[in-house]
């Protein structure tokens, strides 16, 4: 029960993260609306960029002390497991549920691109 616990953490802190980043990515699509190709092309390498963050933090997860991860916070300082696997099973988790969403943030990211090349090619450009 304390994994199943700990992962569901691991994305609601993760999740909290990716919504300030989606809203910021949101709020710069917004100041390019007048150019709707360049709206696109700044969500898709803005959600690249979310992407990318991470993949950076699913490569340092395991190693990164758990004790300083946001979960250690909302686990209330207990887990519930044997000291010498903690690292090892939180780690592995909050590894595994961060490329969860750098797969998901790539998968909209790619929607951005397709999206910002296809309307490229239909609309008129200036002058």
């Amino acid at each position: 029960m304390p994994i199943e616990r700990i992962r569901v953490l691991a994305d609601l802190s993760i999740r909290r993260a990716c919504g300030f980043g989606g809203l910021a990515v949101c709020m710069m699509m917004v100041a390019f609306s007048f150019d709707l190709v360049i709206a696109l092309r700044v969500g898709a390498l803005g959600t690249t960029l979310m992407a990318a963050i991470l993949l950076a933090k699913a490569w340092q997860a395991p190693t990164r002390s758990y004790r300083k991860a946001e979960v250690w916070l909302l686990l209330d300082r207990q887990h519930g497991l044997p000291e010498s696997r903690a690292q090892e099973i939180i780690g592995g988790i909050l590894r595994e549920r961060f490329l969860w969403h750098a797969e998901l943030s790539a998968v909209v990211a790619l929607v951005f691109w397709v999206l910002a090349f296809l309307f490229w090619l239909v609309l008129p450009g200036p002058g």
